[in-house]
C-alpha cells in the first residue's frame, strides 16, 4: 500500500538539511529502484522553486510499504531526523487515484 509521509521542518533548518540531503536522496533512490517511490520533494518556504536563503517548511514523500508500521519505521529513520531538520513526521495510508492507471483488456493473458 502506498502511505504519505509528511514531514514540517525546524525553523532555520536549511543548513543541516543541505548537510544531510545526500543521505536522504540515498534512501530515496532505493526506494526508485525498488520501484516503490509515488513521488517525493520538500515544500518551498515561500512561493518558489529556489527559495535561496528561505529555505523548506517541510516535505511530502508517497511511497509503498509493506504496512503503516514499515512505513513509520521508515520515516523515523530519515536522515533528516537523524540531523534534526524535521520538527514534526506524520504518515497516513494513502490511495493514489488519479491520474488512473489503464484497464488491462480482460483477454490480455490469452
Amino acid at each position: 500500500m502506498w502511505y504519505a509521509i509528511i514531514a514540517e521542518d525546524h525553523p532555520n533548518s536549511l543548513e543541516q538539511r543541505m548537510a544531510a540531503r545526500p543521505q536522504h536522496l540515498q534512501r530515496l533512490q532505493a526506494l526508485m529502484d525498488e520501484s516503490r517511490l509515488l513521488l517525493a520533494g520538500p515544500f518551498p518556504a515561500v512561493d518558489a522553486t529556489d527559495p535561496g536563503a528561505a529555505g523548506f517548511s517541510g516535505s511530502l514523500i508517497v511511497a509503498e510499504f509493506a504496512d503503516l508500521r514499515h512505513a513509520q519505521e521508515w520515516a523515523n529513520t530519515d536522515p533528516f531526523v537523524a540531523a534534526g531538520v524535521y520538527a514534526k513526521v506524520t504518515v497516513k495510508p494513502f490511495r493514489k487515484t488519479l491520474p488512473a492507471i489503464p484497464a488491462l483488456p480482460d483477454n490480455q493473458f490469452d
